[in-house]
């Protein structure tokens, strides 16, 4: 898991934050409210749950990659603040409506939540979707 400060450091002098990769977000992270914290304790699995369903995710033969997108509460607050999880796929949105059933998510939105830096390439016929919780 990256902190708060690595983020800082990667980000562009104007604060555009990169794009998290599963690992760099998930993997030894414990903080329950560093995800989705308005929904945590109603309804949203926990952080462990979310991080292996966005790696089964992930591993769809239409998925080219899923990232995690930051709030910019990072910058100021010294912790990691996940926004959203960005799903860069060729599946319909009804497909990605079913992968996402369960996460108490209001579902997938066409496009990132915000601009970010280090996003990887977008595959022929794919598209972003962002997963929100709001």
């Amino acid at each position: 898991m990256l902190t708060a400060s690595q983020v800082v450091e990667r980000a562009d002098t104007y604060g555009v934050m990169p794009l998290l990769t599963l690992a760099e977000f998930f993997d030894g992270n414990e903080h329950e409210e560093s995800l989705a914290p308005n929904q945590w304790g109603y309804g949203r699995p926990p952080l462990a749950e979310l991080a292996a369903a966005a790696r089964e995710v992930e591993s769809r033969p239409e998925v080219a990659w899923v990232r995690v997108q930051l709030h910019s509460e990072t910058l100021t607050s010294g912790e990691l603040a996940g926004e959203a999880l960005a799903i860069c796929t060729t599946a319909p949105e009804s497909e990605i409506e079913q992968w996402v059933e369960g996460w108490e998510s209001g579902g997938p939105v066409a496009g990132l939540v915000d601009t970010y830096a280090e996003a990887p390439g977008v595959p022929p016929g794919a598209r972003i979707w962002s997963v929100v919780w709001d």
